[in-house]
């Protein structure tokens, strides 16, 4: 497993990592299975794990805090987030910042999440949404200051919007924001226009989530796919937007060499950008893990390869419920 630093705060992680969202209560999760997944990424050399309050109200947090417990003798890096105090996902500009980060609320969740994760400290809190109607707001950044002066935190990061990678420029600006969360893959590559330059003009550290797509690029995605009632893939894999994805799909397959295969190559994607300080896909089953931190082993793609990939970008926006 090859390791890449982590922003200014200069902590080498994994650059492949965990996220451990869909073991919170994803359909088809199983606990027994997540926690061995769990254990073998650590065998295997990843060292940072980001999970949320919010995931499964608090639940992947507890099970991440039983393999820590296995673990002390190794330095494993834990995020972790504070979820909207309103609930409301995505963040919009005219909330305001009293409904969805007082300070109080900051420092409840954090205090929460570290029972949850059986620690003193945790290395990296994030505020799960965010707008940068927010960022000349002292209230959120007084509440970080604290927070770290009291060592509760090491690091304090934004998890941005979907599909919303320019909201954080301000907040960036302020010198506060250590690390970024961010959507960005194959697809979903407008990161790189402003976002990516200017987390490099700041030390910024850059986390990749939804690798995957949400599991369209791992390439077992079918027409007419449905999941259970409440399942929130139901939404973003709608029939007219499935429809399009898999064709989306299809044509990356097409551009593929045999022998490569299409999640090894989303991956190898995104790691070929070096502003990219760690990757999270999401893996609930040891083989996964395994499939997936194998890819740091394989270098980079090839350059012809890695061009004809970043053609199939592709901006698009959602109504979200």
């Amino acid at each position: 497993m090859r390791s890449r630093v982590f922003g200014r705060l200069g902590w080498p992680v994994s650059e492949v990592g965990y996220g451990l969202w869909g073991m919170g209560g994803w359909s088809g999760s199983d606990d027994a299975e997540s926690l061995a997944a769990l254990e073998r990424s650590v065998e295997l050399g990843c060292t940072f794990f980001d999970t949320a309050l919010a995931y499964g109200n608090g639940k992947s947090e507890q099970l991440l805090a039983q393999v820590l417990a296995h673990h002390r003798d190794k330095r494993l890096r834990v995020a972790t987030k504070v979820p909207p105090k309103n609930l409301r996902w995505p963040a919009l500009p005219e909330y305001p910042l009293e409904e969805v980060f007082p300070s109080d609320h900051i420092r409840a969740s954090t205090e929460t999440s570290l029972k949850h994760l059986g620690l003193s400290s945790v290395d990296l809190q994030q505020l799960h949404v965010w707008t940068d109607a927010w960022a000349e707001d002292d209230r959120w950044k007084r509440a970080v200051d604290d927070l770290k002066s009291e060592g509760l935190i090491r690091g304090f990061g934004i998890s941005i919007n979907r599909w919303e990678p320019a909201s954080v420029l301000k907040a960036i600006a302020t010198g506060v924001v250590d690390s970024v969360q961010v959507v960005y893959n194959l697809f979903d590559q407008d990161p790189e226009d402003e976002l990516f330059p200017r987390c490099r003009e700041h030390g910024v550290a850059v986390i990749a989530r939804v690798p995957f797509d949400e599991g369209s690029l791992t390439g077992t995605m079918h027409a007419g796919m449905s999941w259970p009632e409440g399942d929130w893939r139901n939404w973003y894999f709608t029939r007219d937007k499935l429809a399009e994805t898999l064709g989306r799909v299809e044509a990356v397959g097409a551009d593929l060499p045999p022998g490569l295969t299409l999640p090894e190559a989303a991956l190898r994607f995104i790691l070929a950008c070096p502003d990219v300080s760690t990757v999270i896909p999401g893996m609930r089953r040891p083989r996964h893990v395994e499939q997936n931190l194998a890819v740091s082993d394989a270098g980079p793609l090839d350059h012809d390869l890695l061009a004809r990939l970043r053609r199939h970008r592709w901006t698009r926006t959602y109504v979200v419920p």
